[in-house]
C-alpha cells in the first residue's frame, strides 16, 4: 500500500468545485525560498495520508500537533477544497502552528515527452496551490513506464522536462522534489531507484530541482541505503521514513534508522525528515516515539540543536 493507492480515498469532502488558482492566494503567506533553509537544523514531519484517514481533517492535524510535530506534508487532500474550506484550514494551521512543509503532484509525470506540455501546466497549478498552503516543496513522480519511448528517452525526457520545471520554480520560490517508487508496489513506474534519481537530478542541474529519499521504498528496490544517501546527500531535498516490510513504525521492521538518523546528523543534512509510515500503535505515540528517536539520533552526534518539528 502507498499514497498512490490509498491516498484517493482520504481526499477531504468539500463543498463547492475547484477553484481558480489565483483565488485560493488570499492570505496566503510568502513563500520561503529554498535558500531560507539553508544551514537551518532538519525539520521533522509527517505525510498526512497514513494518519486517521476516515477522520476529519482538523482531527488528523490535531494528532500530529499532539505528537509534538509542528508540520505535515499533503498528498491530495486539498483537491476538491473551497475557498471556505482554505479559510478553516488556516484557521487550524494558525490556532496549532502547523505549516504544510510539501504537497504532491502525482500525475502525469515528467518521464513522458508526449505529455511535458501537461505536466507543466499542472505544476502552475500546484505551485498556486502550494502558495495558498504557503508551502514550498513539491513531490513530483516521473510516471509509468513507456517501451515505446524507451529508457534513455525516458531519462531525456525527465531532464528535460525537470529542467523547465525548475525554472518556474525558481521564480516562485520553491523546489521540486523528485521521487522514486520500489518496483514491488509500483512495478509499472519508470523511476524505480534512488540512484537512477540522483542521475537525472544531477543533470538537471537545477538547486531547485531535488531528490526525495524515501528509504522505505529504496530498501525494497535495493537496499545499501546509507552509502547512497552519503554519496547523493547534496542532492537530497526531502527523505521520507517507515520500515520494510509493512510501512509500518521505525523498528518494526529491518531498516536501521537510528544508523541512518546519525548519518543524516553527520552529513549536516538540513531538510524535512517526514514520516510516512502506517502507525502500528496509537497514531499520536507512533508519531511521539519516531520524533523522539530522530531527536535523540541527533543529539548524540553532538548537535547544538536537535531536529525542528517546525
Amino acid at each position: 500500500m502507498n499514497r498512490r493507492q490509498f491516498g484517493r480515498s482520504v481526499a477531504a469532502a468539500a463543498a463547492g468545485s475547484m477553484l481558480d488558482g489565483s483565488a485560493l492566494l488570499d492570505g496566503a503567506r510568502a513563500l520561503p525560498s529554498s535558500e531560507d533553509r539553508d544551514g537551518a537544523g532538519p525539520t521533522v514531519s509527517v505525510m498526512l495520508w497514513t494518519i486517521l484517514p476516515k477522520e476529519p481533517f482538523e482531527r488528523r492535524i490535531g494528532v500530529v500537533a499532539e505528537a509534538g510535530y509542528r508540520s505535515v506534508e499533503l498528498d491530495d487532500e486539498f483537491e476538491q477544497w473551497s475557498r471556505e474550506d482554505y479559510e478553516r484550514f488556516r484557521a487550524t494551521r494558525d490556532k496549532l502552528g502547523i505549516s504544510v512543509d510539501a504537497i504532491c503532484l502525482d500525475r502525469p509525470g515528467v518521464a513522458n515527452p508526449a505529455t511535458a506540455a501537461e505536466f507543466l501546466q499542472g505544476l502552475e497549478n500546484r505551485m498556486q496551490t502550494a502558495a495558498a498552503l504557503s508551502c514550498h516543496d513539491i513531490i513530483v513522480l516521473s510516471g509509468p513506464q513507456l517501451p515505446d519511448v524507451g529508457i534513455a528517452g525516458q531519462r531525456s525526457a525527465a531532464i528535460d522536462v525537470l529542467k523547465r520545471g525548475g525554472d518556474l520554480a525558481a521564480k516562485r520560490g520553491c523546489r521540486l522534489l523528485l521521487e522514486s517508487l520500489d518496483p514491488e508496489e509500483a512495478p509499472h513506474c519508470f523511476l524505480n531507484s534512488v540512484s537512477a534519481g540522483f542521475e537525472i537530478v544531477r543533470a538537471v542541474g537545477n538547486p531547485h530541482v531535488r531528490m526525495v529519499y524515501d528509504f522505505y521504498h529504496e530498501q525494497i528496490a535495493g537496499g545499501n541505503l546509507i552509502k547512497k544517501l552519503t554519496d547523493n546527500i547534496d542532492l537530497v531535498g526531502l527523505v521520507h521514513v517507515a520500515d520494510v516490510p509493512g510501512r509500518h513504525d521505525i523498528g518494526t521492521g529491518e531498516i536501521n534508522y537510528e544508523e541512518i538518523f546519525r548519518r543524516l546528523a553527520q552529513l549536516g543534512y538540513p531538510g524535512a525528515i517526514a514520516m510516512e509510515f502506517l502507525p502500528a500503535d496509537s497514531p499520536a505515540r507512533s508519531l511521539r516515539r519516531a520524533r523522539e528517536i530522530v531527536e535523540r539520533c541527533y543529539q548524540r552526534q553532538g548537535k547544538a540543536e536537535a531536529p525542528r518539528s517546525s
